[in-house]
């Protein structure tokens, strides 16, 4: 009877300390399932506040760029583009035309920046309180194409002009752009400097159009026109046509980037503008343009001003437009 009795003494101390080493673990469980929650919790909150501080970082995502066609037509915005949006969080909004169509859309506040070469125009521009500031970082070349076999002999001109001469006196065929852009007030230009005057003429041909459908007429026609080198080279036309004269000094063709003026359209979005010409003169963005083209024509379809002229002008656009904003 006492065996009896102590057996059952024994079995419930053994139960008891299973009953207690359960309890145990299931305290431990429930602490842990607490944590991980708590801490399931505190990351979901974490990023809901990273998105919420990205999102209150860019009011306005969107930046619209006006553009000439060359760096369009040539590929480079379009190269750019996705490397620039993942880098900063903005997205290009890109409309090309003329330089002075595209001039145009910063004068009714329909851009945020231009990316154009027509110096003079962009100068007016600028004086006329549409833009911040004129800030050129890159250039190619204007260049003559034609037929290889060169029918106006131009191949050994000296200048553009003497080249132009050759080609009217010749009475072959020279396809204008006609549009107002850059590369057509360079054409008109040089027509002034050879004291020529080629409307009117038979062998003028007015094409009213960009810069890739001016070259392809060019080619149809097996004439001569001035042609961006980039656009050139990216085109089709080089196919049937060559570069005859270009890369001196009076063909330097160089590109600028202006944010408007927050004073003349207050909704323009200048962080956006001063975001964009902040990265195309960084790191990323210049050696992306300096190697744009080389595997595939040999060359760069643009090269770099000098970086540090690039950058105080910059940095001078930035401190203009913050004041601006905040006045």
């Amino acid at each position: 009877m006492k065996t009896n009795t102590k057996f059952k003494a024994l079995l419930a101390a053994v139960f008891a300390a299973m009953f207690a080493l359960f309890m145990v673990a299931c305290s431990n469980g429930s602490g842990s399932a607490s944590s991980a929650s708590a801490s399931a919790s505190s990351e979901s909150a974490s990023s809901e506040s990273a998105s919420a501080s990205s999102a209150a970082a860019i009011e306005n995502p969107v930046i619209r760029i006006s553009t000439t066609t060359s760096v369009n037509d040539s590929g480079l915005l379009p190269y750019l583009q996705p490397y620039f949006e993942e880098a900063t969080g903005y997205q290009w909004e890109i409309t090309s035309a003329g330089t002075g169509a595209a001039i145009k859309k910063g004068e009714t506040g329909d851009a945020d920046a231009l990316l154009v070469h027509a110096k003079a125009s962009e100068e007016e521009f600028i004086e006329s309180g549409y833009g911040v500031e004129r800030i050129p970082f890159m250039y190619n070349f204007f260049v003559i194409v034609g037929p290889a076999d060169d029918p106006a002999g131009i191949k050994d001109c000296a200048t553009a002009a003497e080249a132009f001469a050759k080609i009217a006196e010749s009475g072959q065929v020279f396809v204008s752009r006609g549009d107002d852009s850059g590369t057509n007030k360079k054409e008109l230009q040089i027509w002034e400097a050879a004291g020529i005057t080629p409307e009117g003429q038979d062998w003028y041909v007015n094409a009213g159009a960009g810069m890739g459908a001016t070259l392809t007429q060019a080619a149809e026609r097996q004439g001569y026109t001035l042609s961006d080198k980039g656009t050139f080279l990216a085109n089709d036309a080089n196919k049937t046509l060559t570069i005859l004269l270009g890369e001196s000094d009076d063909m330097k063709n160089t590109y600028s980037m202006i944010a408007i003026s927050p004073d003349k359209w207050p909704d323009t979005n200048i962080d956006g503008a001063n975001a964009f010409i902040e990265w195309m003169l960084g790191d990323e963005a210049s050696e992306l343009i300096a190697n744009y083209g080389v595997a595939e024509y040999g060359e760069p379809l643009f090269y770099l001003l000098d970086a540090s002229s690039s950058a105080s002008a910059a940095s001078a656009s930035a401190s203009a437009s913050s004041a601006s904003s905040a006045s």
